[in-house]
């Protein structure tokens, strides 16, 4: 049993660029306008491609020394991720998200007819329940999260959804329909934020990468690069250093430690401070 009982609902918006973020979720800039919640404007790494940093948000390293240079690295990750150290302090670990967050920490490939359900106390991510299209509705990712959440009771519990990445490639990041998938998931979490909170969870919520207008992501563009972090409160000290210019995605691992209460790998750490 662990003797940390801090808890945590990481969500990560897929493809959520920073000032779709500011003008669509008005649940959470309803949060910030009344001081409960900070927006920062997280700069992604590069290449800024999900599965490269789906490794970056939960190992705190960068491609040039994790190896997941880009989407069709289809492996188990070498690095120690947040999902390994929290378990390694006994806490207990749960995830509904994308198939390839369990090919990075649970099992790769992803077997169709065994994987997309996963209970094993000896994985890192111990409780999952991952999906495999990316138009698999919000809606229904959510309520897998909330059957894990009030199921096993996690300490720390991965929200990761697909459907503004989706909609973002089919129609572009500056369509109705992308900006349509935004407000539909800002009713979700006016929905469950609230709920989550009651039940002594801190909240993040971020993206891994924007998108452009013609629906395309992995270059250097801001459009592509430039995220939103939700955080309760503050960044803590040491974390905060880059505010100004926006928060290094690499920042966002320990940040993930620090409200768990348990101390980031080394890698994370030599990333966070150079």
């Amino acid at each position: 049993m662990a003797q940390n009982e801090a808890k945590l609902v990481v969500v990560v918006l897929d493809g959520l660029r920073y000032d779709a973020a500011r003008k669509y979720l008005g649940y959470m800039e309803h949060l910030v306008e009344q001081g409960e919640v900070t927006c920062y404007q997280v700069m992604s790494e590069l290449p800024s491609l999900s599965r490269p940093l789906y490794e970056v948000l939960l190992t705190g390293t960068p491609v040039v020394r994790n190896g997941i240079t880009a989407n069709h690295i289809a492996r188990l990750s070498y690095e120690k991720s947040v999902f390994h150290i929290a378990k390694e302090a006994g806490l207990r670990t749960a995830a509904a998200a994308y198939h390839w967050v369990s090919e990075l920490y649970n099992r790769a490939p992803f077997n169709l007819a065994l994987d997309r359900h996963q209970h094993d106390e000896s994985m890192p991510i111990q409780h999952g329940v991952f999906y495999f299209e990316d138009h698999y509705p919000d809606s229904h990712l959510f309520i897998d999260a909330e059957y894990l959440r009030t199921t096993y009771d996690p300490h720390f519990l991965y929200i990761h959804s697909m459907n503004i990445d989706d909609m973002g490639h089919k129609h572009g990041g500056e369509s109705k329909q992308y900006e349509g998938s935004v407000r539909v998931v800002d009713g979700v979490l006016a929905a469950l934020v609230p709920l989550w909170r009651s039940q002594g969870y801190d909240v993040i919520v971020t993206s891994d990468h924007g998108m452009n207008a013609m629906g395309q992501h992995g270059g250097t563009d801001n459009a592509e690069r430039h995220v939103p972090l939700y955080v309760f409160g503050k960044l803590p000290a040491g974390l905060d250093q880059h505010e100004g210019s926006g928060i290094p995605q690499l920042n966002l691992a320990p940040l993930m430690c620090h409200y768990l209460g348990i101390e980031p790998s080394e890698a994370m750490n030599k990333w966070t401070t150079r």
